[in-house]
């Protein structure tokens, strides 16, 4: 994934040219501002390496693309007028989009990182085709857009999000079981969602969406290494380490949902068996606890559990067991020491920890204490504020592209 630099020595290079290295240094610039809001020119000259006439021609720069305004900051202990400090412009934002199996949801983030607008709507969506999808989703993004305007926020990219393994480099869905999805190229789509922006659309998977905004603005303030794991109608994962999103050569690692938990287990949406999701998936929570009909069907499995019913009880606790086990295996693997559970899992989280605890205690005593298993706070927005977030740090590693 795209990052600001993170330190000086991009201006101190001799080799390339000029304009090469002015653009790293825009970068260097926009990262410090982002990481430091409200610091002032000086500040950050002294911070990241540069001279202050060289921070002041950058800044006058990214001022002029509107990616970073001033803002009166107060010095403390000092007498006088407020300094001047900077910070990055929340009148530019974001956009991510989602396609669940489920719903569609879109939402849209400022450069501040603040959610501003989010809509979502419930639809089945497995075995849909994408021609089925697109054109509703480019109705949500459209009224996003409008909302955004009307508070002020241009939009310049985005990021689609969706519950299967991506190409992002060929903006192709490789795999998504669940929505029957094969082989699709949606690179003539993209673009579709949000026309003219200058930082185009991007392809992401959901789970590795999700970890993102966990590792932002979530458990990642308290977790550098950790397996985020999301429970939806599959089960998806996404892997951090050093505080970094780890996917892997081809961008699909940490796929636990895949992950085989019993050998002679049921049948799996992807063709295997025995996977984690065929155990812990939402579609087999509520069939182990007797719940079938559609409609409100987390909210039954709640209040069942609330109520002591063996069934709903027994079916979570099997998730848990079964989540433990993959789990277990994910840690001695990637050499990580703490989990974060979103999605269903974290609506389940009185019922479903205790059994996840004991299972990783069985099976990988000691690797994961129980401190490390955390539940996501993010709800529902999570792959949304993920994706969205990515763009914006895609932005503020390339702010050359709006500076002529």
């Amino acid at each position: 994934m795209p990052h600001p630099p993170t330190h000086a020595t991009v201006g101190k290079h001799a080799a390339g040219r000029v304009g090469d290295v002015r653009r790293q240094n825009l970068a260097l610039v926009l990262g410090g501002i982002h990481r430091n809001g409200g610091v002032t020119r000086a500040r950050l000259a002294a911070d990241i390496g540069l001279t202050k006439a060289s921070v002041s021609s950058l800044v006058a720069d990214l001022l002029g693309a509107g990616l970073v305004r001033e803002d009166s900051i107060a010095r403390d202990g000092e007498r006088g007028r407020p300094g001047t400090g900077l910070v990055l412009n929340p009148a530019r934002g974001a956009l991510a989009a989602e396609i669940s199996v489920d719903h569609l949801a879109v939402g849209v983030l400022d450069l501040a990182g603040d959610l501003l607008f989010q809509e979502s709507v419930e639809r089945r969506n497995r075995g849909s085709a994408p021609a089925d999808l697109l054109p509703l989703l480019v109705e949500m993004t459209g009224r996003a857009a409008i909302a955004a305007a009307a508070s002020g926020v241009e939009l310049l990219g985005g990021e689609l999000t969706v519950p299967g393994l991506v190409d992002a480099e060929r903006n192709m869905v490789l795999a998504a079981p669940n929505l029957g999805w094969t082989g699709v190229d949606l690179s003539t789509e993209l673009p579709g969602l949000l026309p003219g922006a200058p930082f185009g659309v991007s392809l992401s998977n959901e789970a590795n969406s999700a970890a993102l905004a966990e590792l932002w603005h979530g458990h990642g303030a308290t977790f550098s290494d950790f397996l985020y794991v999301s429970g939806e109608v599959g089960v998806g994962g996404g892997l951090v380490i050093d505080s970094r999103l780890y996917a892997g050569p081809q961008g699909h690692a940490g796929e636990i949902g895949h992950m085989v938990v019993h050998p002679d287990g049921p049948r799996c949406a992807c063709g295997g068996r025995g996977c984690l999701e065929a155990f812990a998936g939402q579609d087999a929570i509520y069939s182990a606890a007797g719940i079938e009909q559609e409609g409100r069907r987390m909210e039954r499995l709640l209040e069942r559990l609330a109520d002591g019913d063996e069934g709903a009880v027994s079916a979570v606790e099997r998730a848990g067991q079964y989540l433990g086990i993959a789990v277990a295996s994910t840690a001695r693997v990637a050499n990580i020491s703490a989990v974060v559970l979103g999605g269903h899992f974290a609506a389940l989280e009185d019922w479903i920890a205790p059994a996840l605890c004991r299972s990783l205690e069985r099976y990988a005593p000691g690797l994961i204490p129980a401190g490390n298993v955390a539940f996501s706070g993010l709800g529902q927005t999570a792959a949304l504020v993920g994706a969205a977030a990515t763009t914006v740090r895609r932005i503020l590693g390339r702010p050359y592209e709006l500076i002529s």
